[in-house]
């Protein structure tokens, strides 16, 4: 009997709880330090110059002299019109000159003799007008027949086409023998400037304001005049972060009424032609600056129906829900503009074994005040703010 009730306490001592010890949880301090506040939109590329090509007499085509696509130097000639007609008229217009520049020196000789034998009453004044008359017809027809050779030296000119700066043609679009400029100009073909290019984009009345308040904290005037100190830089669809620096080039002098927005551009160098007219660009300028920011890692802010929160240790290993009012990323950090200290232990890993209220075991560490730029994470922007794990607590 006694043996059986030794055994049941030992059996009642092997089964007691043991409580298991706390989660472990890495935490770290915010990270402080100087950060720039970018604008972030979205912009479309632009063309420097994009001139089209145009038939601007009618003739048969005779000359293409370009390949398709290819690059050419202001002046060189790209279409040729039969000129043959063109430079008929000029003859002819060169041919009447003549004959009215001979009529004008018989009609001024004359004109001078009659004047001369009207004085000494040799000739009536009535014959010394008519030929002061046919003196000033004669002067004018010059003068017409001077203007008609300018004229038909337009219309010759105009049977070649030329690359009006240097630039990049596209494709030919009607072909040698066509009959062109029937009525009203022929599109023959376009040429486009690539280097420099532009950008043009949009700002937001609210964008706008922000600008005018952060820049009179600066104290610098918001103009839309002398916008070449603004940089700006932007990123294409497949490249990390804003490789591409510009500068501010225009600001629209006043909002759009019906949308709420303002244009800007921004113009940029594009010498290996990297940049084409028609595309879609990430676009960033810098609107302020955090002299002093605390940042904390992206990853570890949490989304509740309150907004964001982050999860924070005690003295007492204890775990804190914190909500925080962020701001904008800079790499993989997150700006928080209120709610957290600076020697707050904010969790950044294991934040889901972390629950408000219980205890933990924190793993401190250092964050780095200089991250490596995450490739879905530009510098301090405007975007949407990253959605994080829910709060365990709710």
């Amino acid at each position: 009997m006694m043996f059986a009730l030794l055994l049941v306490g030992c059996n009642g001592a092997k089964n007691a709880y043991v409580p298991p010890p706390p989660p472990k949880v890495v935490v770290a301090q915010p990270v402080q330090k100087p950060v720039t506040i970018y604008l972030n939109l979205t912009g479309n590329t632009s063309a420097f110059r994009s001139v089209d090509l145009v038939a601007r007499v009618q003739g048969f085509l005779t000359d293409i002299d370009y390949v398709d696509g290819a690059a050419v130097k202001a002046g060189i000639k790209l279409f040729g019109i039969e000129r043959d007609q063109y430079q008929a008229q000029l003859d002819q217009a060169n041919a009447t000159l003549a004959s009215n520049q001979a009529t004008l020196a018989y009609n001024t000789a004359e004109y001078q003799r009659q004047s001369t034998l009207g004085k000494q009453d040799f000739a009536s004044q009535a014959t010394v007008q008519e030929w002061k008359a046919n003196d000033d017809k004669s002067a004018a027809d010059v003068l017409n027949a001077k203007a008609a050779i300018e004229t038909a030296q337009i219309n010759l000119n105009y049977t070649t086409v030329s690359a009006p700066f240097d630039g990049v043609v596209t494709r030919h679009l009607v072909d040698k023998g066509a009959l062109v400029g029937v009525g009203s100009p022929t599109k023959l073909a376009t040429i486009i400037q690539l280097d420099p290019v532009y950008v043009y984009f949009t700002m937001s009345e609210p964008q706008i304001l922000e600008i005018k308040v952060n820049n009179a904290k600066a104290g610098i005037a918001f103009r839309t005049t002398d916008l070449s100190s603004i940089p700006v830089e932007i990123g294409l669809q497949g490249e990390e972060g804003f490789p591409h620096a510009g500068r501010m080039d225009y600001a629209a002098p006043q909002v759009d009424a019906s949308t709420g927005t303002l244009e800007a551009r921004a113009i940029f160098d594009n010498k290996e032609r990297r940049l084409l007219p028609g595309l879609f660009v990430r676009v960033r300028t810098p609107v302020g600056k955090l002299d002093s920011a605390i940042l904390v890692p992206d990853a570890a802010l949490g989304t509740s129906q309150e907004g964001r929160y982050l999860l924070v240790v005690g003295p007492d290993n204890v775990v804190q829900h914190r909500n925080v009012k962020t701001g904008d990323r800079e790499g993989p950090y997150r700006i928080i503009e209120s709610g957290i200290a600076p020697g707050d232990w904010v969790v950044t890993e294991g934040v889901q074994r972390a629950i408000p209220g219980a205890k933990v075991d924190p793993q401190q560490t250092k964050l780095s005040a200089e991250p490596e730029k995450s490739p879905e994470a530009p510098a301090a922007s405007k975007d949407a703010a990253k959605p994080a794990p829910a709060d365990p607590a709710k």
